[in-house]
């Protein structure tokens, strides 16, 4: 039985937006059940703005001035978590990942455990946009298109069961892609990993990301290459 779920946020010069998504994990988290604890971790990255302020709700902010890849940010947030969770076991205990750009569901959490608590050492979800896909008229049939086939692995919307995730050494020093590698070992090494279909996140469809050669990069292509 999963007694403790810690979400770390990543967070980089994210001052508007990081109080929507703290809001909407707050809403989440409080559809779990009572017994279980429950805590929230921004890692403010290098900000040059006031998200380390505007995250106050959270029950930690761990501040960053040195430069690290992403997927040791989010290491970072799950060693502050674990810190936190020192009388639950691994096995009792779920990771989730969002980023700050992204608002939850507000049965995003609670369709995470379920699904742990079911068949899952590690769960993933949709992740839709907030806004329409920008570019040429045939950009959103394009984005649409590329999510068929296969599982679609999210930093923004991904769980993991804690002993599976330190089994694999967590995200590791991974400058972009860092949740498709974690999911990646996590299916090497033997671990159960599913497609939660409740578990919904909306994000932002903008343009200027924050981690290379991700979600708004394809954005980018889709706005800036049309079909042949």
């Amino acid at each position: 039985m999963i007694t403790a779920v810690g979400v770390v946020v990543p967070a980089r010069d994210e001052q508007h937006l990081i109080e929507p998504c703290l809001r909407a994990l707050r809403h989440a988290l409080a559809r779990l059940p009572a017994s279980v604890e429950r805590w929230v971790c921004v890692v403010a990255d290098r900000c040059s703005d006031d998200t380390a302020v505007r995250a106050r709700s959270a029950d930690r902010v761990v501040v960053t001035r040195r430069p690290l890849t992403i997927g040791e940010v989010r290491d970072l947030g799950w060693h502050a978590v674990r810190a936190a969770f020192t009388g639950h076991a691994a096995a009792d205990t779920v990771l989730l990942n969002t980023d700050a750009d992204t608002e939850v569901d507000v049965n995003w959490a609670a369709a995470h455990l379920r699904r742990v608590e079911r068949d899952a050492h590690a769960v993933t979800g949709p992740a839709e946009l907030a806004a329409p896909v920008p570019g040429p008229p045939d950009a959103a049939a394009r984005y649409h298109a590329m999510l068929t086939g296969g599982p679609n692995v999210y930093g923004a919307n991904l769980g993991v069961r804690a002993d599976a995730f330190e089994a694999v050494g967590g995200f590791g020093v991974r400058r972009t892609g860092e949740d498709h590698d974690l999911w990646r070992r996590l299916g090497a090494a033997g671990f159960r990993c599913r497609v939660e279909p409740a578990a919904v996140v909306r994000t932002s469809a903008r343009l200027d990301g924050r981690a290379p050669d991700g979600l708004a990069a394809l954005l980018r292509d889709l706005r800036e290459k049309p079909v042949a």
